[in-house]
């Protein structure tokens, strides 16, 4: 099974016309032969939390999202990629309901991590948590088991009550290996061809450690997995949030990565009508990668772009983004901020809205994203030009729902009328199609208000080159006839 050098679609199960039969209608009428590297579909799994990201069980669909025939149809026409939390599984699963009810008796007790697992005493000592890198105050949770009365604290990585819904998993545990292999086989089965393996840098926790890809247990782990996902024809795409040295380890040793950098600098190159910064990552940065302007999380700042970037100008770069109505995801840890306070985890908000919806800024982001070497992401959101949501975020009280608006068929329809949708339509048809992205990239010199870069082929080529003090967009290529042609994108 090898990745389809083509543009994917991300998207909900329930984003695009309500559920999964409407999903796979919508790809039909509306996208036929768009997406043909394959249909990211966000967790469609039972959840009780996290918008699918605190799963029951990966066994079951969730019937108002449809049932596994309706992935299976998807899958008919476009490779289906789905996510699997790694780190952690709902409080609502049976397994840990059943540790609910019995405690330490239960037989899936060795799938939780308990404080005595990291602790010998099972008590915690600030001075180990203080150095770790925490998504919640406290990175446990406390319940008391219903038979005994006796009160457990299990590992809680992500959530934000003190009875998270996502409990994290022992992967040290025989048993949660087996769980996990269960719901491999169930992939396989279902014509799932890519698992993105969701928070798998949190999935070691050890003493004296950020308890943040811990190396080198982390890659004993993924070997393991990998190995195990071969075996079914899956091919893995690990996700993790961290320094850019960390994804080139896993890049190193011929893992996917995402490229987390690049949303980024594409915003800051844009901003400061200046492409310095970007040229020169472009040059020397893997191209084993999915590429992504935005998604149902954020644009992420840090820790990916730690040592990238000098935070005073950082903070231009999202005051701009606040303005234009974005808000932020921020860093807990005080060990992990910027020694001057800078705390942005990431930015949230509509890619095309950041970019004030400039229509000529948008296209030329999106160029630059389909021109850096990798698997390019579109959210569908961003696929149709969607604003920020800011009723959402109002009325939920969750700062990532300004990017996760649910479209309806008449709204999808509406949003193919506008221009900006149609010319971003036109340029995914072009990378998927023209051969010169299957051969060698370069960054050819330019101005530092300009970009120019190439894709070689044979006889084949294809050149963009970006003026950024209007943000137009213009691709140079050769057709299979010998003529030259000029695309203004």
């Amino acid at each position: 099974m090898a990745v389809k050098n083509k543009v994917q679609l991300i998207t909900y199960p329930d984003s695009l016309g309500g559920d999964l039969k409407e999903l796979n209608n919508v790809l039909l009428k509306h996208f036929p032969n768009v997406f043909e590297g394959g249909i990211h579909i966000l967790p469609p799994f039972p959840s009780s939390g996290d918008r699918g990201f605190a799963p029951l069980t990966y066994l079951e669909i969730e019937p108002k999202f449809g049932c596994w025939d309706d992935i299976k149809a998807i899958g008919q026409h476009s490779d289906v990629l789905v996510d699997l939390m790694v780190n952690h599984i709902s409080r609502q699963s049976i397994y840990f309901q059943d540790f609910l009810r019995k405690g330490r008796k239960s037989e899936y007790a060795d799938l939780f991590i308990t404080l005595d697992k990291i602790w010998k005493d099972g008590k915690p000592v600030e001075d180990d948590i203080k150095k770790m890198f925490r998504r919640r105050r406290v990175p446990y949770s406390t319940f008391t088991i219903e038979e005994t009365g006796y009160v457990e604290r299990v590992w809680t990585t992500f959530g934000k009550s003190d009875q998270s819904e996502q409990i994290d998993l022992d992967i040290k545990s025989e048993k949660v290996r087996q769980l996990l292999t269960d719901f491999f086989v169930n992939f396989s089965k279902n014509q799932v061809k890519i698992v993105r393996l969701d928070a798998v840098g949190y999935i070691i926790k050890k003493l004296g450690t950020s308890s943040f890809f811990v190396e080198p247990e982390i890659y004993e782990f993924l070997d393991w997995i990998r190995e195990m996902a071969n075996s079914l024809k899956i091919e893995l795409l690990p996700e993790v949030h961290a320094h850019y040295a960390t994804q080139y380890k896993l890049a190193s040793k011929g893992f996917w990565i995402y490229d987390f950098i690049l949303p980024y600098t594409i915003l800051e190159t844009l901003f400061n009508k200046s492409s310095a910064k970007l040229c020169s990552y472009l040059k020397v940065r893997p191209s084993k990668q999915f590429t992504m302007l935005d998604c149902h999380d954020g644009i992420p700042v840090k820790p990916d772009m730690d040592e990238l970037i000098d935070t005073s100008e950082a903070r231009k770069v999202v005051d701009v983004c606040i303005e234009r109505g974005a808000n932020l995801s921020l860093i807990l840890s005080e060990e992990h901020k910027a020694k001057d306070g800078f705390d942005v985890h990431q930015i949230r908000g509509t890619y095309y809205s950041i970019l004030n919806c400039d229509d000529d800024a948008y296209m030329a982001a999106r160029a630059i994203q389909f021109f850096a070497p990798g698997i390019p992401q579109v959210y569908y959101v961003g696929l149709l030009a969607g604003e920020n949501d800011i009723e959402s975020v109002e009325k939920s009280g969750e700062g990532r729902e300004i990017n996760r608006h649910n479209f309806s068929i008449l709204e999808i329809e509406k949003s193919l009328e506008k221009e900006v949708v149609q010319r971003l339509l036109k340029l995914i048809r072009f990378r998927n199609e023209y051969d010169a992205f299957q051969g060698i990239f370069t960054v050819l010199d330019s101005a530092d208000d300009e970009i120019h870069l190439i894709w070689e082929n044979g006889d084949m080529y294809c050149t963009l080159f970006i003026d950024l003090k209007t943000n137009k967009s213009l691709i140079d290529y050769v057709d299979e006839i010998g003529n030259k042609v000029q695309y203004i994108i």
